[in-house]
């Protein structure tokens, strides 16, 4: 974990599957200026523990837990995985959680539905996505053997969030996978948080790993979600324009202070 900046309230980014602090670090320096910025690693990912386990909604929760209790209330920040994480933390730990953003949020409903579009949709390589034996050892194979040279290979993402691809084991990349981007439906935090907290969506208008379509659904199904869609961008759009989705996360925040100051907030 990593805390910086100075202000009142508190921002905690979340990175996604394979992404660690180093995905938001140098692209979050305004908001330091305003707000206490907190970094944190997923529980298998990056420098927190990898343990020998079943990486579940639940298992992910409780290790994220451990690290914000002692900060009290926050805005919550998501990538891909992590907005998932981040959307099940919010649901039960309501009391400790003033807004939710959700970038990139991958929504399929069900496993049968996600192996459908990795299949049968856009993305190169979905059969090894939805086989564990082929995503266990393409893991490997990239870690043991491809790991120094990955920066050369991937040159459309910031070296540094390339070369920490590889700080994970197959362990917790697959089982997080499966366990929670695959099998949970993040539809029923999203109930649990409707009457309590707003949620913000930035999502890229070309995004294949996690398509746009369902993520709408979601925001006209729920009245306390609003969707911001950055056109052009693909499922990073916090590497490709930063400053936006700065001014988009200070914004949310900021709205959440003035509310908090009302009579009845």
């Amino acid at each position: 974990m990593k805390i910086f900046g100075s202000g009142v309230r508190t921002l905690v980014f979340v990175a996604g599957l394979g992404g660690t602090t180093r995905y938001w670090e140098t692209r979050v320096t305004e908001l330091a200026q305003e707000h206490r910025i907190v970094l944190v690693d997923l529980l298998g990912f990056g420098r927190s523990p990898k343990p020998w386990v079943k990486y579940s909604v639940e298992r992910h929760v409780d290790a994220l837990q451990r690290v914000l209790a002692p900060l009290g209330p926050v805005t919550l920040v998501g990538h891909s995985l992590g907005a998932l994480i981040a959307a099940a933390y919010a649901a039960r730990h309501t009391e400790t959680v003033e807004r939710l953003v959700l970038i990139s949020l991958p929504h399929f409903g069900s496993q049968d539905a996600a192996y459908t579009y990795m299949r049968q949709g856009p993305v190169k390589g979905g059969l090894i996505y939805t086989n564990v034996l082929l995503t266990m050892l393409a893991c490997i194979i990239t870690r043991r053997l491809l790991g120094r040279i990955l920066p050369y290979l991937i040159r459309d993402i910031p070296r540094e969030v390339v070369e920490d691809l590889v700080k994970h084991t197959w362990r917790s990349s697959t089982s997080s996978l499966w366990d929670v981007v695959y099998r949970h439906d993040v539809a029923d935090d999203l109930r649990i948080l409707e009457p309590v907290h707003n949620v913000l969506c930035i999502h890229g208008s070309d995004d294949i790993m996690a398509p746009l379509a369902p993520v709408r659904a979601l925001a006209e199904a729920f009245s306390n979600v609003q969707l911001c869609v950055l056109e052009g961008l693909d499922h990073h759009p916090f590497l490709r324009e930063p400053e936006r989705c700065c001014e988009l996360i200070a914004s949310f925040a900021e709205q959440a202070a003035r509310e908090a100051m009302l009579p009845n907030g």
